[in-house]
């Protein structure tokens, strides 16, 4: 009888449990190593500056992620991909005398210099600006104040949980569609409110240029001993709008876990790596992956997803899996380091990279949480992160994945 891949999980979910490696939830010696490895990535990751795709700074956080996995045990390399990268020039809305700076959407079209005068309202009204508030992972829903817009250009009132200006990822950066779009921090938003109520004349500028350039994935194997079986992979996101010290500190550190134990290890499956730049930008550092590596998506035993705010000291973490057999293996994992408050996130809802394999119709296991910092500038070392937690992730999904490439 030949198993799909759902099917296998289903049979060998509990045998994947029993057969992780043994560990202890307390403060033993093992995790307390691992919480000094995590607080030394978080640290100088968070430490390197803004982590915006094809930059300097993305450059060389790529560079020493890949000092990190060769101390990890093994042969990374850089894998370079094309883009046309944003580079904003001056942006900001003004109102009566008064500038407020804020980031051009970098999926849509940008003013000239002078920018755009006109009258604000609502996105309801016919004036030719208009605002609208904006969850910092909303882009769908703002897509659908920007498709067909008749307005001019459009201010977006980014409303995180703290103040700031909270950018919304450009999904759709490689076909930019609608009117120019500003993003404002919420600190802001009572005087637009005010300017839009009394219809005011304002400028809106959001200008920026694009360049060509070079951005790089870090990708690894450790092969098995059957390397002709379905391999398994682990893929983090690398890249964002500010520091990142909880949206992408966690997942980098259980990526290098993963990789230290499978290293260590003689899996019968081969585990590939790849953490991806690109990440906010609509996954152009996976899409490039995938794109060298056409049918790893679907072919693959599983993709571990280690995606934003594991970890973070605000919100919790949800899990999204791809199979039955596959959640009640990683709730187990889970449940030896005492992690059993990890919300379900039905397969249907999976985001992220994740969600990317699940088009293609491959198996997943997506680790995602909540965070008061999420994109926040403040999401910085050491309060937005709780690097015990962290740690206790970073074993779980280590043991999990293990697991699976031992199968």
């Amino acid at each position: 009888m030949r198993f799909t891949r759902r099917q296998f999980f289903e049979v060998t979910g509990l045998t994947l449990v029993a057969r992780s490696a043994p560990t202890h939830a307390g403060t033993d010696d093992a995790t307390d190593a691992v919480a000094r490895r995590a607080a030394d990535v978080i640290r100088g990751y968070a430490q390197e500056g803004f982590h915006r795709t094809a930059t300097l700074v993305d450059r060389a956080s790529a560079d020493r992620l890949l000092s990190l996995a060769r101390a990890a045990g093994v042969e990374p390399r850089l894998e370079p991909f094309e883009l046309s990268r944003v580079d904003p020039g001056a942006a900001f809305l003004e109102i009566d005398g008064r500038r407020i700076d804020g980031l051009p959407m970098f999926d849509g079209p940008f003013t000239g210099r002078d920018g755009i005068r006109g009258a604000i309202g609502s996105v309801e009204r016919d004036r030719p600006l208009a605002w609208t508030a904006i969850n910092p992972n909303g882009e769908v829903d703002l897509r659908k104040a920007r498709d067909g817009s008749p307005h001019r250009a459009l201010i977006a009132v980014t409303t995180g949980q703290h103040p700031g200006l909270c950018p919304v990822n450009a999904a759709f950066f490689s076909e930019p569609f609608g009117p120019p779009v500003l993003q404002i921090g919420s600190e802001h938003q009572p005087v637009i409110e005010r300017a839009a109520s009394a219809g005011t004349d304002v400028r809106v500028v959001a200008e920026a240029t694009r360049r060509q350039a070079t951005a790089f994935n870090v990708a690894a194997e450790v092969r098995g001993t059957q390397p002709d079986l379905p391999p398994v992979c682990v893929m983090t996101p690398r890249s964002g709008w500010y520091q990142n010290a909880s949206e992408r500190g966690g997942g980098l550190v259980c990526w290098l876990e993963t990789m230290r134990t499978c290293a260590a290890a003689r899996p019968r499956r081969t585990v590939r790596f790849v953490a991806s730049s690109g990440h906010e930008l609509g996954h152009l550092g996976l899409r490039a992956y995938l794109a060298a590596n056409p049918t790893l998506a679907r072919e693959a035993l599983v993709w571990m997803h280690y995606g934003a705010n594991i970890g973070a000291s605000t919100g919790d973490v949800g899990i999204a899996c791809s199979s039955d057999g596959l959640q009640t293996a990683a709730l187990g994992a889970l449940a030896k380091q005492s992690l059993d408050g990890v919300r379900r996130v039905p397969a249907s809802r999976v985001g992220g990279e994740a969600a990317t394999i699940a088009r293609e119709r491959g198996q997943f296991v997506s680790f995602i949480g909540q965070n008061a910092w999420f994109h926040n500038p403040r999401d910085t070392w050491p309060d937005a992160v709780d690097v015990p937690t962290i740690a206790r992730f970073a074993r779980a999904t280590a043991d999990l994945t293990l697991a699976l490439a031992l199968s």
